[in-house]
């Protein structure tokens, strides 16, 4: 996964993303908050759906509940993915060797395929089974799990 990430490094500082996110005051901090935002956006929405069906407020139809927040997690990742892209290539040498970089990839593909397994097993369903259940509170457990390497990446 480095020898790919550093490629992928290499990709950006020859586009001129990384030199543009290194080389400015402002990209870098607005770049984060863009992150940030995509990341309470995608956990606040999809948690609060997961949740859900994991079996907390039961009194909530879930329908209406999934149909008024999937898509402000979905805006939320879609928020992430080129913020992470500019936040990766301000250091993306360093990033790609870094083990907890590494496992947060890992587990965003993860938690992805978790969600679209979910989706083709049960999507527009308003009870699940015990799977689906498991497989929500899983999907919370992941994207915290992924915002908390998100932010041990500093620190390691």
């Amino acid at each position: 996964m480095e020898q790919s990430l550093a490629i992928l490094a290499g990709w950006l500082d020859g586009i001129g993303v990384g030199p543009w996110a290194r080389g400015s005051s402002s990209v870098y901090p607005v770049a984060n908050i863009l992150h940030l935002l995509g990341l309470v956006m995608l956990v606040g929405g999809i948690g609060v759906v997961d949740l859900r069906i994991a079996g907390l407020w039961r009194s909530i139809p879930v329908t209406p509940l999934a149909r008024a927040l999937t898509p402000v997690a979905a805006i939320g990742l879609a928020l992430m993915v080129p913020s992470g892209a500019v936040l990766f290539a301000a250091d993306g040498t360093a990033l790609a060797k870094s083990a907890t970089f590494q496992v947060k990839l890992v587990l965003i593909a993860l938690a992805l395929a978790n969600a679209g397994l979910f989706r083709l097993l049960w999507q527009g369903r308003s009870t699940f089974p015990l799977l689906a259940r498991a497989m929500a509170a899983a999907s919370v457990g992941l994207w915290l799990t992924i915002a908390a390497y998100g932010r041990w990446i500093a620190y390691s």
